[in-house]
């Protein structure tokens, strides 16, 4: 587990990056942290990999101190946003660096195996890569360490369709072979919510939102239906706690702070010409959690 304890951190001593946060990531759980740029996602990301020591509080992983800990680091990767290169690297010789920086668990045999796979070229060197190709490579030699936790700097920045998917199922073989965790920031909610267990909202470097995906789905449900006339559906809305609501011509959409059997319960003695209830995305999830401490999550995500 990496617990972080009112962790603090200020760049110039004025304006606090990441502000007196506090948050849990279990273990074999993917953990997504979102937000707009300037959250606080990178800089915690940093110091949860021990290369920024914070101001105040502490971060823990697996009960041990990270920062100036090289055995506690053995166990951490961290893919920044933008990853650095030697000059005149190639491929070849970044991983060989790495499997120096991780003699006990990486693999060079997988290393190669995934190059070939993902079709890049060992021996060409990494400036003459594209973006995309430099990510795919990142997150090859990451998840090659070999290491418990993956720390992913906005994981798919850069990647195609294809490549994105193709990274997730290597986040999932390993969870499932070696109880890898990988903890994910992005500010983009649509990135996340068909790979998260666990997701954390970061705003102005605090923590506004902490919660477990799957409890989210379950207390909060989507409505779409069509009334057979409006005395029915001022009937129906007086017994629903609509946190959203919205309407073309006659088909109406709830988000309602409820789950879905009393939701059913609550439509089962009122005549419907058309009546579902739907999947929530992640975006519609946090918009109906954030509206009671007053944010609206549109401004904050998309900015």
């Amino acid at each position: 587990m990496i617990s972080i304890n009112n962790v603090r951190k200020s760049y110039d001593g004025k304006t606090f990056a990441v502000d007196n946060l506090t948050m849990n990531m279990s273990e074999h759980e993917v953990f997504g942290l979102v937000g707009t740029n300037g959250a606080g996602k990178s800089t915690l990301l940093r110091m949860m990999a021990g290369v920024l020591v914070a101001d105040s509080g502490e971060i823990m992983v697996d009960g041990q101190q990270v920062y100036d800990n090289p055995e506690v680091k053995k166990n951490v990767f961290f893919i920044p946003d933008d990853p650095y290169y030697f000059p005149a690297a190639t491929a070849d010789d970044m991983a060989k660096y790495y499997e120096g920086v991780y003699p006990e668990t990486f693999s060079m045999d997988r290393f190669v195996y995934l190059m070939e796979n993902f079709h890049l070229d060992r021996t060409k060197k990494i400036a003459a890569y594209s973006k995309g190709m430099k990510k795919q490579l990142s997150i090859i030699i990451g998840i090659c360490a070999g290491t418990k936790y993956l720390l992913c700097d906005e994981t798919f920045d850069g990647l195609d369709p294809v490549m994105r998917q193709a990274a997730k199922s290597l986040f999932a073989k390993d969870m499932e072979d070696r109880g890898l965790t990988p903890i994910l920031t992005s500010h983009n909610l649509r990135e996340l919510e068909d790979i998260c267990d666990h997701v954390g909202l970061l705003h102005q470097g605090g923590v506004l939102f902490d919660r477990d995906l799957n409890d989210m789905k379950v207390s909060v449900s989507k409505i779409q239906c069509v009334f057979k006339n409006d005395e029915d559906r001022v009937a129906a809305e007086e017994n629903m706690d609509i946190l959203i609501k919205s309407n073309q011509g006659r088909v109406y959409n709830y988000t309602v702070n409820e789950p879905r059997e009393t939701v059913e319960d609550n439509f089962r003695g009122v005549e419907m010409l058309l009546f579902e209830v739907l999947p929530l995305t992640l975006e519609e999830i946090f918009i109906s959690e954030t509206e009671v401490v007053g944010y609206d999550i549109k401004k904050i995500i998309e900015g």
